[in-house]
């Protein structure tokens, strides 16, 4: 098995490059199916979600606006529990469709502080779309509506996610060992 050193932990492959990209096309047409001709504004989550959120989009065919939020509810290896809007939403989402793209959901925690966010500036609807679903670990009942994979409740790195700010480059997710 494929391993890797991230700071000061290994970590072993568990989704290959090819199975990511397999699933965000899948993910990708289904929401071109859902999302057609109600011009979406796809809001990523940053820092995460950002390499997830180019794919997706470029999988995509449909007319769509793009930008980012900030949230933070991680220190190293662990959920601090406490949700902190880093960088705000600038654009008017009034009336509009929002997709959340998000590169894990965990506890929820980070989710439902952004709904609450989101919902009181009007949006015609929110939807969420995360890469990586852990279902064990939500702490919250969320309706999550587009998923690439269900995972086990591991820490993860590569592909956007990181680890204190390391392994975002890699182009595999791999499992802390």
């Amino acid at each position: 098995m494929k391993t890797v050193q991230v700071l000061d932990r290994k970590f072993e492959l568990s989704i290959s490059a090819e199975r990511i990209a397999q699933e965000v096309k899948r993910v990708a047409a289904q929401m071109d199916k859902d999302l057609e001709g109600k011009n979406p504004i796809m809001l990523g989550t940053l820092n995460g979600a950002f390499v997830f959120t180019a794919d997706l989009v470029r999988a995509m065919s449909i007319p769509m606006e793009v930008t980012f939020v900030k949230m933070a509810s991680y220190s190293g290896m662990s959920s601090t529990g406490e949700v902190k809007q880093l960088v705000g939403l600038k654009e008017n989402i009034e009336g509009r469709t929002v997709v959340i793209v998000e590169d894990i959901i965990d506890s929820g925690r980070t989710m439902v502080a952004m709904l609450e966010m989101l919902k009181t500036m009007k949006p015609a609807e929110i939807k969420i779309c995360s890469l990586l679903v852990k279902p064990d670990a939500l702490k919250v009942k969320l309706d999550i509506d587009y998923v690439c994979l269900n995972i086990p409740n591991d820490f993860i790195v590569g592909y956007g996610l990181d680890y204190d700010g390391y392994g975002r480059e890699l182009p595999d997710i791999y499992t802390c060992i």
